[in-house]
C-alpha cells in the first residue's frame, strides 16, 4: 500500500502510460528496449504520426521504418517490430494477440514484452520484471553486499509472481518500475526517500560499489563496431533508401581514415548487418564495387 501511494503521488507521468491501445503500447516497449526513456519520449509521438496504426506500419517499406526510427540506436528493433506487424496483420487480421503461448512467438517478443503488453494492453494480473524491478525485489528481500548485486531473473520472477495483488496488477506493475527508475537506482539509491525504506533488507548493508570493468567488445581503432554499424545506417538513411553506395564511399563516410586495406573489416561489418535485415548488398565479386542500401 505504501509503495502504490507513492506511485500515485510521485509516478512518471508518460504517454503510452493508462491507456489500452495495443498498438501504441507495442511499440512503447519495443522502443524502451536498450534506450533511455528521455529519448523515446521524443521518438514515440514522431513515429506514431508517421505510422499510426499497425496495418499502416506493415504496409510500409521496411527501409522507412528504418528511417523513421533514426537516433534510436540498435536499428534491427525496428525490422523485428515491422515483421511483428506484418505477421499480425496476416495471421491475426490485424489484431494483437491477447494470450502469452501467441504474444511469445511474435518477432522480438520475450517473456518481459508479453507480460507488459498483457498488463498494460488488456489488463491481466501478471508480473513484469525489467531491470528495475530486478534490482528493487533483490534488495529488499535479500541482503545484498553492494549496489552492483541482485538475485537471478528466475528468482525474481517467481517472487514477483506471489507479489502480485490480488487487484490492479497494473498499478503495481508501474510502481515498482518507477521505484527502480526514480529512487532504488543502479549506484546511488536514494534510501532516504524510497517508500520501502523501512522493508528493506538491504539498507544497511548494500555498500556502493564502482561499476565492473565493461566487457571487451569487437572495436576498430578503439572504437566499438556497433558504433561503425549505426554509421552505416546513418549514411544509408541519408539516401532516403533510393539510391546504394560503394562500399569504399561507404567507408570514408563511417571512419576518417578509411583507406581499401580496411575492405576485410568493412565487409564484416556489412555481413553482420545483412545477416539482421537491415541492407542489402550488389552481389558483385570485387569488393570495391559492392554496392549498398537499406534493405
Amino acid at each position: 500500500r505504501t509503495v502504490l501511494r507513492w506511485y500515485r503521488q510521485q509516478g512518471r507521468t508518460l504517454p503510452w502510460r493508462n491507456i489500452t491501445n495495443p498498438y501504441r503500447i507495442l511499440v512503447s516497449e519495443i522502443m524502451l528496449q536498450q534506450t533511455q526513456v528521455s529519448r523515446v519520449l521524443v521518438k514515440y509521438p514522431e513515429f506514431l504520426r508517421r505510422f499510426p496504426s499497425i496495418r499502416k506500419l506493415a504496409a510500409a517499406w521496411q527501409k522507412d521504418v528504418v528511417i523513421a526510427w533514426r537516433g534510436m540506436g540498435y536499428n534491427n528493433r525496428a525490422v523485428r517490430l515491422h515483421r511483428l506487424a506484418q505477421e499480425v496483420v496476416n495471421k491475426h487480421n490485424g489484431v494483437l494477440p491477447d494470450t502469452y503461448e501467441t504474444l511469445a512467438q511474435l518477432p522480438g517478443v520475450g517473456r518481459y514484452t508479453a507480460n507488459a503488453l498483457l498488463v498494460s494492453a488488456f489488463r491481466r494480473d501478471v508480473p513484469i520484471v525489467d531491470v528495475n524491478v530486478r534490482r528493487v525485489l533483490s534488495r529488499i528481500f535479500w541482503r545484498m553486499k553492494s549496489t552492483l548485486e541482485t538475485r537471478s531473473e528466475e528468482e525474481i520472477w517467481e517472487l514477483a509472481g506471489r507479489l502480485l495483488p490480488s487487484r490492479n496488477a497494473y498499478a503495481w506493475n508501474q510502481a515498482l518500475m518507477d521505484l527502480g527508475a526514480m529512487v532504488c537506482t543502479a549506484r546511488t539509491p536514494r534510501c532516504d526517500v524510497c517508500p520501502a525504506a523501512a522493508l528493506c533488507a538491504s539498507r544497511k548493508t548494500a555498500r556502493q560499489a564502482r561499476p565492473s570493468p565493461t566487457k571487451r567488445e569487437p572495436a576498430k581503432d578503439g572504437i566499438p563496431n556497433r558504433i561503425y554499424r549505426g554509421r552505416i545506417i546513418e549514411a544509408l538513411r541519408r539516401q532516403n533508401g533510393q539510391r546504394r553506395i560503394g562500399l569504399d564511399l561507404l567507408g570514408r563516410a563511417i571512419h576518417p581514415q578509411y583507406s581499401p586495406k580496411h575492405r576485410p573489416w568493412l565487409d564484416s561489418l556489412m555481413v553482420g548487418l545483412e545477416k539482421d535485415g537491415l541492407i542489402r548488398r550488389s552481389r558483385i565479386e570485387r569488393w570495391g564495387k559492392q554496392r549498398i542500401a537499406l534493405a
